[in-house]
């Protein structure tokens, strides 16, 4: 098995806003595999792809003197024992979100995810946020686009709500093995494309849905290209940032209306619209 570079990361209570959004845009500069806080929102772990990234994250961490961080690596095993100990499965609106050994038996869509270091079992706030907003939207024979899809527990969820064309992009090779595994346990391997790509080089369809579970800095970053991948009148969701984000983030997509917001704890998502 193999281990995950990763860094624990602790921010003392209470931070400022700015402490967050430095501390997401200075991760972003190393290309995280995956960012998972706690559900207070002082401690992360952090995954990476390689431990040359982990360690210049991690030596970058000095820039931001209020956050604490120690380099670990995760063993594979280990990973997988945790998540089976402590992860059932949850209800978001009519959606449940399960982990294979705690499928429920329901008459609602029922989206079996196998955890991993990539996002998604919908323990998250941002992946329930998401959940949420995709179920107010009429998605039957939409084509949707999850980008950074991480688990594809976005793009699943789509499928199952009546989306006729769905596309799953990441750029990390185990996050689309991940992806992969769970689309194929979810009998959507018919329904559900699989891209390796990213925001810099993306040229695809455009879509009547857009899915972005990101962080604020990325979002930002590719305002751009996530507003072009929509077709008129179509539907932008994009979270991973904090409600006091809102209006900045609103803004970043310049001529999109924000038709909806949602917030949960310290985390927000936004539904936008072409």
């Amino acid at each position: 098995m193999a281990d995950y570079p990763a860094l624990d990361i602790e921010i003392p209570l209470p931070a400022a806003e700015a402490v967050y959004d430095r501390l997401y845009a200075l991760l972003d500069d190393y290309q995280p595999a995956a960012i998972h806080p706690d559900d207070d929102g002082d401690r992360w772990r952090v995954f990476f792809r390689s431990s040359n990234q982990r360690d210049a994250a991690y030596a970058a961490l000095a820039a931001i003197p209020e956050v604490r961080g120690s380099a670990l690596d995760v063993p594979d095993e280990d990973w997988a024992r945790r998540s089976q100990e402590n992860l059932k499965a949850i209800e978001v609106g009519r959606l449940i979100v399960a982990p294979p050994w705690d499928v429920p038996r329901t008459g609602r869509p029922v989206i079996i995810i196998e955890p991993s270091t990539g996002f998604g079992t919908g323990h998250h706030a941002t992946t329930r946020l998401c959940l949420l907003m995709l179920q107010h939207l009429d998605l039957r024979g939409a084509r949707v686009l999850d980008i950074g899809t991480g688990s594809a527990v976005l793009a699943l969820a789509a499928w199952k709500l009546g989306a006729a064309d769905v596309v799953a992009v990441d750029n990390d090779h185990d996050a689309l093995d991940n992806a992969r595994e769970n689309i194929a346990r979810n009998g959507g391997a018919a329904a559900i494309d699989i891209i390796r790509d990213d925001l810099d080089g993306l040229r695809i369809q455009r879509a009547t849905v857009v899915l972005a579970n990101l962080t604020g800095a990325v979002l930002v970053r590719y305002a751009e290209e996530l507003r072009s991948l929509v077709l008129d009148r179509g539907y932008l969701v994009v979270s991973g940032f904090a409600p006091e984000d809102i209006p900045v983030i609103g803004r970043t997509f310049g001529s999109m209306k924000v038709i909806s917001e949602r917030h949960e704890g310290d985390w927000a998502a936004i539904c936008l619209q072409r």
